[in-house]
């Protein structure tokens, strides 16, 4: 701090002036004279800095993030190149802190060498905007009753809307992303199910042709692949999208399949959040679909699971996509954040 003394007459009279309050600039403060003393000024080049905030104490210290980095290295080593086929769906696809976070997993997986593709569906919005038009949305064991009308909505919502709102939060997110039906490229081929005559339009996965996933996926791209496709005379069909990344994850050979959903996994007591099997068979997890532990909606899911390991999967995940980053739990730990179904 620089000291500066300077004389003046002496004043007339004596008189107070409060002091300026300290800035982050450079000031000068004077002293009111005493009588009979010199008037003092002090100039001061010193910048008051503000208290840190809670989200600098709260930081991480650079030898922690180092510690972190190092130890993803073996998960990066196994992945790296690999495809992993996600199921995007549940309380991740309507929260916006849950969307973001999995956008964020998706290009972090990216960036470091795996090869991820993203299938969706869109149920929220579908019934968002069939209320909107006074459509009543109607279901039957667990599907959506489709008609002709119900059909055209939802290619629109999942085709044209949250497809593309998904590609560009990727794009934004620093990857590059291409938002796909079932129809592209003839990705996808549907047929009825079964049950058509009572469901509609709801269809099931006939064949897959990759080939147009393939060169994206080489050139780095992310595709989103929205769960809608045709059949060979090109009606248009409402396919589950945990069934449609099962069937992608076969075609492709996939390392890893993952469904997200709105549970913490496959419980050993369905009534108990703390009985999570964290690690199961093939074998295994029909015996409890047999004693009757994996039940409801959690059957088709699982089912979808078999089926792809059957084909050539090496895991099948059922995660908690309630969980922030529940992707890089699932991938880059030894925790996982839900139940592994192997071979």
């Amino acid at each position: 701090m620089a000291t500066t003394i300077t004389s003046n007459a002496p004043p007339k009279s004596f008189s107070f002036t409060p002091l300026k309050t300290l800035t982050s600039r450079s000031s000068s403060l004077c002293f009111p004279p005493r009588k009979n003393h010199q008037r003092l000024c002090l100039s001061i080049n010193a910048a008051v800095s503000p208290p840190p905030s809670n989200a600098t104490r709260n930081a991480p210290s650079p030898d922690y993030r180092v510690e972190i980095l190092s130890e993803s290295l073996p998960f990066i080593q196994k992945f790296r190149g690999k495809t992993i086929v996600v199921k995007y769906g549940g309380a991740a696809m309507t929260s916006p802190e849950l969307k973001a976070s999995v956008v964020s997993d998706l290009v972090l997986l990216a960036c470091v060498g795996l090869r991820p593709i993203l299938v969706h569906g869109g149920g929220p919005d579908i019934n968002h905007y069939l209320k909107q038009l006074n459509i009543p949305a109607e279901f039957r064991d667990g599907l959506r009753v489709t008609d002709a009308t119900t059909m055209e909505i939802v290619s629109m919502v999942l085709v044209g809307k949250v497809n593309k709102n998904l590609v560009s939060l990727i794009n934004a997110a620093g990857a590059t992303a291409v938002g796909l039906s079932g129809h592209d490229g003839r990705l996808l081929t549907a047929r009825p199910v079964p049950n058509s005559a009572q469901l509609g339009f709801v269809g099931e996965v006939a064949r897959v042709d990759p080939n147009v996933l393939r060169p994206l996926v080489d050139y780095g791209y992310i595709p989103v692949i929205a769960s809608v496709a045709a059949d060979d005379a090109g009606q248009a069909y409402n396919i589950n999208a945990d069934t449609v990344a099962g069937e992608l994850a076969a075609a492709l050979g996939a390392e890893k399949l993952i469904l997200l959903t709105d549970v913490a996994g496959i419980l050993e007591d369905k009534d108990d959040p703390g009985s999570l099997v964290k690690e199961i068979d093939i074998k295994g997890v029909k015996k409890m679909i047999e004693e009757g532990k994996v039940a409801g909606g959690m059957i088709p899911k699982v089912k979808c699971c078999i089926r792809s390991l059957a084909q050539g999967v090496k895991t099948a995940s059922i995660i908690d996509g309630r969980r922030q980053h529940s992707l890089l739990h699932e991938i880059m730990s030894d925790e996982g954040a839900g139940t592994m179904i192997t071979g």
